[in-house]
């Protein structure tokens, strides 16, 4: 390989570092704002402790997804699910910036990154149904695992991402286990006096 070609891969990631500081509105148990990065992580670990259950899909496509789908954010952080409604131009503001991130790579890898980021969020290959499902499923949990501030929506969880975890017997299954989990946090929530 060239020296060029190696430090356009390492001045990407250089810039793709900027990810690191991204924080979103999920809160670890200890309190602590989680990250971008770490959500991507435990994703891709969610994925790998459920592939034996996955059935026929390219593995490989679903971990590149896994790391690839919140890479837009590094440059302008992440939109919570909560305010993501009706005219939301996060699809849209995530892909420039992640094309604008990508620029000193070669031309196949973006076309090759690119192309699993929309894949991803036009959910139209079944590796893309699998990670959005899983997405939907890590964020629920983590919500759910969180010590998140007193007005936290718990009932917001109990419809976030339906669309594509009922999709699939396995992601339906662990979605009644997760939303049991919510439906406790719930229950917590509403008896525990406001400050």
């Amino acid at each position: 390989m060239r020296d060029a070609d190696l430090q356009g891969r390492l001045a990407f990631i250089q810039a793709a570092e900027q990810l690191k500081s991204v924080l979103r509105c999920a809160y670890t148990a200890t309190g602590r704002q989680e990250s971008t990065p770490e959500h991507s992580w435990r994703l891709c670990l969610l994925a790998m402790v459920l592939q034996d259950s996955l059935g026929p899909l390219d593995f490989e496509r679903v971990l590149k997804m896994c790391v690839i789908h919140d890479l837009g954010e590094a440059l302008h952080g992440d939109v919570p699910a909560i305010a993501q409604g009706a005219g939301s131009h996060k699809s849209e503001s995530e892909r420039h910036d992640l094309i604008d991130l990508m620029a000193p790579l070669p031309a196949q890898l973006q076309t090759e990154l690119l192309g699993l980021w929309d894949d991803y969020e036009q959910a139209a290959s079944a590796e893309a149904r699998a990670v959005k499902a899983l997405d939907k499923l890590e964020t629920l949990i983590q919500h759910n695992q969180g010590q998140n501030p007193p007005d936290f929506d718990y009932a917001f969880n109990l419809s976030y991402g339906q669309q594509y975890t009922a999709a699939d017997p396995l992601f339906a299954q662990l979605r009644r286990l997760v939303d049991a989990q919510t439906q406790q946090r719930l229950a917590a929530a509403t008896q525990s006096p406001s400050p």
